[in-house]
Protein backbone atom coordinates (compact mmCIF):
# COMPACT_ATOMS: atom_id res chain seq x y z
CA UNK A 1 0.00 0.00 0.00
CA UNK A 2 1.37 3.40 -0.95
CA UNK A 3 1.57 6.30 1.48
CA UNK A 4 -1.30 8.26 -0.10
CA UNK A 5 -3.55 5.20 0.01
CA UNK A 6 -2.61 4.54 3.60
CA UNK A 7 -3.41 8.13 4.60
CA UNK A 8 -6.79 7.96 2.88
CA UNK A 9 -7.62 4.76 4.75
CA UNK A 10 -6.53 6.26 8.07
CA UNK A 11 -8.72 9.31 7.45
CA UNK A 12 -11.74 7.02 7.24
CA UNK A 13 -11.15 5.77 10.79
CA UNK A 14 -12.70 7.30 13.91
CA UNK A 15 -10.55 9.89 15.68
CA UNK A 16 -9.77 7.57 18.59
CA UNK A 17 -8.32 4.95 16.24
CA UNK A 18 -6.35 7.59 14.31
CA UNK A 19 -4.79 8.77 17.57
CA UNK A 20 -3.92 5.18 18.43
CA UNK A 21 -2.18 4.72 15.08
CA UNK A 22 -0.30 7.99 15.58
CA UNK A 23 0.81 7.08 19.12
CA UNK A 24 1.96 3.59 18.13
CA UNK A 25 3.81 4.97 15.11
CA UNK A 26 5.63 7.53 17.24
CA UNK A 27 6.52 4.85 19.81
CA UNK A 28 7.96 2.59 17.09
CA UNK A 29 9.94 5.45 15.53
CA UNK A 30 11.38 6.50 18.91
CA UNK A 31 12.25 2.93 19.87
CA UNK A 32 13.96 2.32 16.54
CA UNK A 33 15.95 5.56 16.90
CA UNK A 34 16.92 4.75 20.52
CA UNK A 35 18.05 1.24 19.53
CA UNK A 36 20.06 2.65 16.63
CA UNK A 37 21.78 5.26 18.82
CA UNK A 38 22.59 2.72 21.55
CA UNK A 39 24.12 0.33 19.03
CA UNK A 40 26.11 3.15 17.46
CA UNK A 41 27.43 4.23 20.87
CA UNK A 42 28.35 0.65 21.80
CA UNK A 43 30.14 0.17 18.49
CA UNK A 44 32.13 3.38 18.98
CA UNK A 45 33.28 2.33 22.45
CA UNK A 46 33.85 -1.36 21.79
CA UNK A 47 37.62 -1.08 21.27
CA UNK A 48 37.96 0.94 24.48
CA UNK A 49 36.08 -1.66 26.49
CA UNK A 50 38.17 -4.48 25.08
CA UNK A 51 41.62 -2.86 25.23
CA UNK A 52 41.62 -0.22 27.99
CA UNK A 53 42.92 -1.80 31.20
CA UNK A 54 41.30 0.89 33.33
CA UNK A 55 37.87 0.02 31.94
CA UNK A 56 38.34 -3.71 32.30
CA UNK A 57 40.17 -3.84 35.66
CA UNK A 58 37.20 -5.24 37.57
CA UNK A 59 36.57 -8.07 35.10
CA UNK A 60 39.34 -9.99 36.87
CA UNK A 61 36.82 -10.40 39.71
CA UNK A 62 34.29 -12.10 37.43
CA UNK A 63 35.53 -15.59 38.31
CA UNK A 64 35.16 -15.05 42.05
CA UNK A 65 32.01 -16.03 43.91
CA UNK A 66 29.81 -13.22 45.11
CA UNK A 67 28.36 -13.38 48.61
CA UNK A 68 25.68 -10.91 49.62
CA UNK A 69 25.83 -9.59 53.17
CA UNK A 70 22.66 -8.73 55.02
Amino acid sequence: MKTKELIKEIQKLPVKERFYIFERSMYIIRKHEDDFLMKKAADLLYDDYVNDDELTAFTSLDIENFYETR
